[in-house]
């Protein structure tokens, strides 16, 4: 069980003083949370692409590459790329160069995006939404599987046997789908046999544990072994030493992030009682102290059957601080907690 954190770069506006922590701070402060995350054990660290004005990374790789040279074992992620709007040859060299400086580290988290500033940006039509991802995985799984590439599509210029580098430490490079939790990208993913990561930020997790059955179906369909496939979530959460405190710190920001987000879609408002719901051990929130994160992730393994927990930290702006001493609880007293009973469920002949 592989346990991590995911992040945003959000740079809003501080819900106590109004200010605004300025792009490059954000990013700084980003790379000392990759460094502490490897320090404290945990496995993965993701960063997601955004380009807009409350996100400071519009480029994930090169953040990663920051972290790169003081990380010793943490695996580095987009969280995700958004595939549609990218030229794939630039995404895997990018990612190709990040595989190269962690010394075998790196992986690619393609995805859609829950935000759609990045087509117009590069001259993209929302029309084609579905079809440039289809498109665009195709072309980067194919220069992922070979050096020199052949490939025509319909959104970018053909290649004809022409070398893509540099080429990666790992072989192959991971690429994994990254889904809103719909089943046409979970069948996708199981299909072509790909790792699959859920965004779990709503609802029950539970009920996300028949979109893993479908993922493992449509691999057994395509010849692929489900038992090699890692099942990652990603869910929005928050550590302190008591759980109260946890819940008191992390709501602010999460309730004006939210809310933002909800003008702009037209969602209903955020306030406590959906925090506090969500908090709950049924619900998606994993806030409080460290013993009940635990057992939350504990419970999403054994019924959803999740092997790789990412936990979004922060929603929205909160003191740099507060989120490092988050990160440092989920892998000193989280994380161990959770890999040991997993361990012993799985070697008392659980389902891996």
């Amino acid at each position: 069980m592989e346990i991590g954190i995911s992040t945003f770069v959000e740079t809003t506006p501080d819900v106590e003083t109004g200010s605004v922590i300025s792009h490059a701070e954000r990013l700084r402060q980003v790379v000392e949370e990759i460094v502490l995350a490897d320090q404290v054990g945990l496995d993965v660290f993701g960063v997601g692409e955004h380009h807009r004005e409350d996100y400071a990374a519009s480029s994930p790789a090169v953040v990663l590459a920051a972290a790169a040279p003081q990380t010793q074992k943490i695996r580095l992620t987009s969280a995700v790329t958004v595939l549609s709007s990218a030229d794939p040859v630039r995404v895997f060299q990018d990612f190709a160069t990040l595989d190269a400086l962690s010394n075998g580290r790196a992986e690619i988290m393609a995805g859609r995006g829950s935000f759609i500033e990045s087509f117009p940006l590069f001259g993209y039509d929302l029309k084609d939404y579905n079809e440039l991802f289809d498109e665009k995985l195709d072309l980067l799984l194919n220069i992922r599987s070979a050096e020199k590439v052949t490939w025509q599509g319909k959104h970018r210029p053909a290649i004809q046997n022409l070398g893509i580098y540099p080429r990666p430490v790992q072989n192959p490079l991971p690429v994994w789908i990254g889904s809103g939790g719909n089943s046409e990208s979970v069948v996708r993913a199981g299909l072509l046999g790909l790792p699959l990561v859920l965004a779990i930020i709503g609802g029950s997790p539970v009920q996300f544990a028949p979109l893993v059955e479908l993922y493992k179906k449509a691999a057994v369909h395509a010849g692929h072994d489900p038992a090699v496939l890692p099942v990652a979530s990603h869910s929005h959460g928050f550590l302190a030493q008591s759980t109260k405190e946890a819940a008191d710190l992390f709501f602010p920001s999460t309730q004006a992030a939210m809310n933002k987000l909800g003008r702009e879609r037209g969602w209903g408002p955020y306030n406590r009682a959906s925090f506090d719901a969500a908090r709950s051990f049924e619900g998606a929130l994993y806030v409080g102290d460290p013993k009940t994160v635990a057992q939350k992730i504990i419970h999403l393994r054994k019924k959803v059957g999740i092997t790789r927990f990412m936990l979004h930290v922060p929603v929205g702006t909160m003191p740099h601080d507060l989120v490092m001493n988050a990160i440092e609880l989920l892998g000193r007293e989280v994380a161990p907690v959770v890999r040991e009973e997993i361990a012993q469920w799985e070697a008392d002949g659980q389902p891996q």
